[in-house]
């Protein structure tokens, strides 16, 4: 099976093709060894950066952006923002505060990507 992928690892965006019969992966195509680690990892486990914003009480600040401090499977995004998308936070946050512990039992957690006041 060959998949064609683009690679996001830098700025030059290698067309990546990867050659695999499930077990091996043949990749074609990358500049370098960073884009054919990323073709393997996004063909094995795809994990992605979650970035969003969380409700607040404060009446100046209503949303506060997060984010997940490391990558989440991909297959987990829709899951991890119903949960996110239920709490509402009270100020004050600094920015790196924790706002969601292991999501999902994952081990990633949901941190605050700004600081607010009262």
């Amino acid at each position: 099976m060959t998949e064609k992928l683009i690679c996001i690892v830098c700025p030059i965006g290698c067309h990546l093709e990867v050659d695999t019969d499930g077990e091996e992966y043949k990749v074609s195509g990358a500049v370098c060894k960073r884009g054919e680690i990323y073709a393997v990892k996004e063909l094995k486990s795809p994990t992605r950066l979650l970035t969003t914003t969380v409700k607040t009480v404060n009446l100046k600040t209503k949303l506060v952006p997060v984010r997940t401090n490391t990558e989440i499977p991909k297959d987990k995004i829709f899951e991890c923002m119903k949960e996110i998308n239920d709490i509402i936070i009270d100020s004050p946050i600094k920015m790196g505060e924790i706002i969601i512990e292991d999501i999902l039992g994952t081990g990633v957690n949901i941190i605050a990507s700004r600081s607010i006041e009262n």
